[in-house]
């Protein structure tokens, strides 16, 4: 296995994990609590990243971790819950797929990488095939919904781009930032959850178990990759892994649950996948133009060859 392959396959860790948070969040954990959840997420596992590092931000990454917290957790998590909540969960993840579009967007305006006519295809394929696995028929459309959930992606977008601008600061370690930002955006959900949910609820053992996978598995050790890839893959390459999440939902829905994949599902993952490869594949290496000389310009460089020669002989 190559280097780019070894990365990509563990980066792509991040997303399949985050496919299994809607299954442990209805299996394992208290109802009607989503802020609290994201609270949950995030804070625990920024705090024991901090722990282990023990490495605090320094000058200007005091400010950058904290819009790069804020952007890849503070603000997308209540956004996305708020979505979820106002849209149908398919609903949801579709407008959620278009992250990869803003990514090429925002890649191209402060990454300078210009967009290609494949990484348009795929991010467009990518959203479709999505859209063919989650979506039901008559689903209802609600206009904060459809906002939050574009915001809510925009957000995570913004901050992968971001994560890809200002790397990490020289010495510390992609663990030591994921600490940072976990722990900015669990602060930044904090006060949100206590004003709109109130206190924490009474949590029992299964609820404990589950708020401890997501802090772990689900979270650190996933946002630590995902970072980890973003340093090392382009951000288009990073993002087209994002359609991972909503097949494994579907898989683990269809295995665990007893839900419903029929042949239009099944194509839809596919489709999904394939755009998901074809946006790991690097762009072809354009091939200089072929070198053509006037009679005039040989003979010039015939007689610059014929000064060079004099002059090495004397």
């Amino acid at each position: 296995m190559s280097r780019k392959a070894a990365v990509v396959a563990l980066t792509a860790l991040a997303p399949i994990s985050w496919g299994s948070t809607y299954f442990v969040t209805t299996e394992f954990l208290p109802p009607d609590r989503p802020l609290f959840t994201g609270l949950m997420r995030a804070l625990p596992a920024g705090l024991l990243l901090l722990a282990l590092t023990r490495k605090l931000p320094s000058g200007a990454w005091w400010w950058k971790s904290a819009v790069l917290g804020a952007l890849n957790i503070g603000a997308f998590f209540p956004l996305l819950f708020l979505a979820a909540y106002r849209l149908p969960g398919g609903v949801a993840a579709v407008v959620g797929s278009v992250g990869p579009l803003f990514v090429v967007g925002l890649a191209a305006l402060l990454l300078g990488d210009r967009p290609t006519v494949r990484t348009l295809t795929t991010a467009v394929a990518a959203a479709f095939g999505v859209s063919l696995v989650v979506l039901k028929a008559g689903a209802a459309l609600d206009l904060v919904g459809v906002v939050a959930g574009l915001l809510s992606a925009l957000s995570m977008s913004a901050g992968v781009v971001l994560t890809k601008r200002w790397g990490r600061p020289e010495g510390v370690g992609a663990l030591a930032l994921t600490g940072w930002q976990l722990t900015a955006g669990g602060l930044v959900i904090l006060p949100v959850a206590l004003l709109v949910e109130g206190a924490p609820p009474a949590l029992t053992g299964t609820h404990l178990a589950g708020y401890a996978y997501l802090a772990l598995g689900n979270t650190a050790i996933s946002y630590f990759l995902w970072f980890r890839g973003i340093e090392r893959l382009s951000a288009s390459s990073v993002t087209l892994l994002g359609p991972l999440s909503p097949i494994t939902a579907a898989v683990i829905g269809w295995a665990a649950l007893g839900q419903a994949l029929g042949p239009v599902q099944v194509l839809g993952m596919v489709i999904a996948f394939g755009a998901t490869l074809v946006g790991q594949l690097a762009p072809a290496k354009a091939r200089p133009a072929p070198v053509s000389f006037t009679s005039a310009e040989k003979n010039g460089q015939e007689h610059s060859m014929d000064l060079e020669v004099s002059a090495v002989r004397r």
